[in-house]
Formats: C-alpha cells, structure tokens, sequence
C-alpha cells in the first residue's frame, strides 16, 4: 500500500531527484532503494512512507518527470498567436527541456524501452494529456496537421528532437538557436497540412 504523507520537508521529491540521478549513473536493476535513501539524504524506511515499493518508485517519477516536462513544453503557448509559431514554441521548448534536463532524458528513453511502459500504459501525466496531446489533438481535429494517427505524430516529433538533443548532449554537434529553430520548421513541414 502506497502511504501517500503529507511532505513538507521535500523529501519525496528528494527521493526522485536521488532515483533519477541513480537510474542515469547505474540503470533500473542497479539501482537499490538503499543508494537511493544514501542519496537522498533519508533513512531507507523513509522511502517506504512514500513508495510502496521501487516499482511504484519508478512509475511515481515517471509521472513525476512527465509532469515537469509538460509545464516547459507549455510555457509561453499563447492561444491568441497563429497555430503554427504555437507548435515552433513547443517544440524549442521539448528539446530545451531535454537539454537541460540530461537525467530526465535518459530517464524517458530506458522507462518506454522497459516493461514498465508495456505493464503500465495507463500510469501517465494527466498534466502531459492536458497540455501537449491536447493541442496535437486540436492540431489534427482542426486541419493544421495532416490527418495522422497521433500514435505516430508522436514518436515522428520525439525522435527527431530527442536525437538532437543527444547530439547536443555529447558534443558532437553544438546547435545554435537558429539550428534549433530549423529543426522545428523541418518538423512541422513533414507534418502540416499541404
């Protein structure tokens, strides 16, 4: 049972932030609740007040890092601008976000490769469904994107600007701003309406 306590030292978010450095350094098997109670600055049973178990863990700050990423993808989305500069801005804002958030990006990438993603499908960001598939839904409903299947908008966008990222990542290429702004417009020109 997962005993939900109220946290108003931070420890449960320090307890995510500890995992989340872990999983980058050691993976998911090599990282044990102990090192991460070490890392975190509390005892292991404190852990256990938080997450039932390493499983909950792990989905918890999939949700978690989810949640992070769907507040810097949507900031500064003003509905009033044209769809398209709408779509240039979320996009910027992923990839900055993966860029400056290299554990999360690692993190991403292993949990949707692991069992986790295929055992647990509907542990998600309610916060992501509501700030990033929404306007890819009202892209497609409303004609700006060709009539895809979101399920394949999805990993067409991800891929190219996760790879960008992790270019970015290990120095071998150094993107500038303007790079990045033209790999957003390559991205909504495969993708737009004709």
């Amino acid at each position: 049972m997962n005993v939900q306590l109220e946290d108003t030292t931070g420890k449960r978010v320090a307890v995510l932030n500890s995992t989340l450095a872990l999983i980058k350094e050691y993976g998911f098997h090599g990282t044990p609740m102990s090192l991460i109670a070490k890392r975190a600055g509390v005892a292991a049973g404190t852990i256990y007040h938080y997450f039932d178990s390493k499983e909950t863990l792990i989905i918890e700050l999939y949700v978690h890092v989810k949640d992070k990423m769907a507040l810097a993808v949507a900031a500064g989305d003003d509905e009033e601008k044209p769809f398209k500069d709408r779509f240039i801005n979320l996009m910027i804002n992923q990839y900055n976000f993966y860029v400056e958030n290299e554990n999360a990006l690692f993190f991403l990438e292993q949990y949707m490769s692991s069992p986790f993603a295929k055992n647990y499908p509907d542990r998600d960001s309610q916060l992501f469904m509501d700030k990033v598939i929404k306007f890819f839904e009202y892209g497609i409903e409303n004609a700006y994107f060709r009539n895809i299947d979101s399920r394949l908008l999805a990993p067409t966008i991800k891929g190219t600007l996760v790879a960008a990222a992790t270019f970015q990542l290990s120095g071998q290429i150094v993107f500038s701003k303007d790079d990045i702004l033209e790999v957003a417009n390559v991205i909504w020109d495969g993708i737009k309406r004709q």
